[in-house]
């Protein structure tokens, strides 16, 4: 009965927003110019996503940044992506400073977290959540995500480019978000931070996972709403139906699971050994479904990981909403506190 109470309230609170579109199916391989052209378009993007996946270390790898701009409070830099729309190509971000005295207190003034919000994120989004972070003694950098707030193109109103039927765009735009965090690690460790840690929420945590395992730099991670699959998420999640809508017909989830194997959290647990490790999952969520979350559980733990669990007692949106937001808060910044 508490299922289908929350189950009916996640509808309805994805409900609320009415304009989402479908967009229409695509290959797209022009985003991914160095896949090969053959007569099958998905086995290209097949043997391409395999290779990337096989060879993550480059695929995630970018140099070092140059031209950070940084004012107190706000940071900007080139992204290591070049995409077709110039206020995309440009990394934003918002700077928290660790209160001083907490910091001093626990004999670590020195300690930041990377923050990467949920997809569809405005400006605002986890800023609240940052200055906690802050008040805790930890520094904290939020960024804006690929395609959104101010890097989004004025054609768009949702930050549909980095999630759609649009195999290439996504895979290359997901990548785009990891550089960037990857950056934004480099910018940390100029100011003279040697504690990072990285914090995502839904497609941020998908993103977060990525980035830790594949920069030695973060030793912990607090990853809020799970899953081992980037396609099985898109296919069978509720805020996910209308890309599904415009994946059908052209692709099964076998072969999209194939394809967006290079974005997804499962290829790369075992690159987070020796790593702190939170996973949060909601118990009714419908958007990451709960199997999901509970096999990527399943998984550190089978390879003697040992990660931190918290589960949520309420579903995917209603996360975002009180009571059940302050326990999410509570979760993450506790973790935090003990393990940046």
């Amino acid at each position: 009965m508490i299922a289908r109470l929350f189950h009916a309230w996640e509808r309805r609170l994805v409900a609320v927003t009415t304009d989402r579109v479908v967009r229409p199916f695509d290959w797209g391989l022009d985003w991914l110019p160095d896949a090969a052209r053959t007569e099958s378009p998905a086995e290209s993007l097949r043997a391409w996503a395999a290779a990337a996946t096989a060879g993550s270390e480059r695929f995630y790898s970018a140099p070092p940044a140059e031209g950070f701009r940084f004012d107190g409070h706000l940071l900007d830099y080139p992204s290591a992506v070049v995409t077709p729309h110039p206020e995309n190509n440009v990394v934003r971000a918002r700077y928290f400073a660790a209160e001083r005295l907490r910091a001093a207190a626990r004999g670590a003034a020195r300690r930041a977290v990377v923050v990467l919000p949920q997809w569809n994120a405005d400006a605002g989004a986890h800023v609240g959540l940052s200055r906690l972070i802050a008040r805790f003694g930890i520094s904290a950098l939020r960024l804006s995500l690929p395609y959104h707030d101010t890097r989004m193109p004025p054609e768009l109103h949702r930050a549909d480019y980095i999630v759609s039927a649009n195999i290439g765009r996504t895979l290359q735009v997901c990548r785009q978000a990891v550089l960037d965090a990857r950056r934004a690690v480099d910018w940390l460790r100029t100011r003279g931070y040697q504690r990072i840690g990285i914090l995502g929420t839904s497609l941020g945590s998908c993103l977060a996972l990525l980035t830790a395992a594949h920069d030695r730099r973060i030793t912990a991670a607090a990853l809020n709403h799970i899953s081992p699959y980037f396609a099985d998420v898109v296919w069978e999640g509720l805020s996910t139906a209308h890309v599904r809508e415009g994946l059908d017909g052209s692709v099964d989830l076998s072969l999209l699971r194939d394809l967006w194997m290079p974005i997804s959290p499962a290829p790369y647990v075992e690159r987070m050994r020796g790593k702190r490790v939170l996973l949060v999952y909601a118990r009714y969520d419908h958007s990451f479904p709960v199997r999901l979350s509970r096999e990527l559980v399943a998984d550190f733990r089978r390879r003697g990981l040992d990660p931190e669990v918290f589960v949520l007692p309420c579903g995917h949106y209603s996360t975002g909403i009180a009571p059940f937001s302050w326990l999410d808060g509570y979760a993450l910044i506790r973790f935090l506190a003990r393990r940046v």
